[in-house]
């Protein structure tokens, strides 16, 4: 997760494939448009006076080149899984809040499912578990999805965590490359 410290004196950097990186400072921005390493994009988040001229320093740059950028892995955890999940039944949809045979179901209703048991060999892993209510995970019990008779309603899978959060006001010209 990269915090994007926002306020007046900010830059948004961007891939060459146009996807956010970081914020960066108005110095680190000017510093990297003197090595030509980047190109204005959108907007103007200064303007630098010398003697002789004004000098804008855009509030978008990208990269001109692209960086690859490892995505770090979660670590797998129970509280993972059912946060991912957002408390919802991966068998039968119903969430924390939701109703089932009449009974108000509350968070403490859900386990983590292992799709392949444990006692067959199922790990672990973002893609072996998944959040369900107690009622599907004991009808389950020691057997497959497919051994109960029972479908997934979306597959598992490790969670993205390069994401990007925002802390104070967009500028206006971030909104089109940041989802707010």
């Amino acid at each position: 997760m990269t915090m994007l410290n926002v306020n007046a004196r900010a830059v948004l950097l961007l891939n060459a494939s146009y996807v956010p990186l970081k914020s960066i400072t108005i110095r680190d921005a000017v510093d990297l448009m003197m090595r030509g390493v980047v190109d204005a994009v959108d907007g103007v988040a200064a303007r630098l006076r010398t003697p002789r001229t004004v000098f804008e320093v855009p509030s978008v740059l990208r990269l001109r080149y692209y960086v690859n950028v490892p995505q770090r892995g979660a670590v797998w955890s129970r509280r993972g899984v059912i946060s991912r999940d957002q408390y919802t039944c991966v068998y039968c949809g119903v969430g924390a809040g939701g109703e089932r045979k009449g009974y108000r179901v509350r968070r403490v209703d859900f386990t983590v499912d292992h799709l392949m048991p444990r006692s067959k060999g199922g790990g672990n892993t973002w893609g072996n578990t998944a959040c369900a209510c107690r009622w599907c995970n004991h009808r389950k019990a020691d057997r497959t999805p497919h051994e109960a008779g029972m479908k997934l309603l979306w597959e598992p899978k490790r969670p993205r965590t390069n994401y990007l959060v925002a802390d104070g006001d967009i500028p206006d010209e971030w909104k089109v490359y940041i989802r707010v």
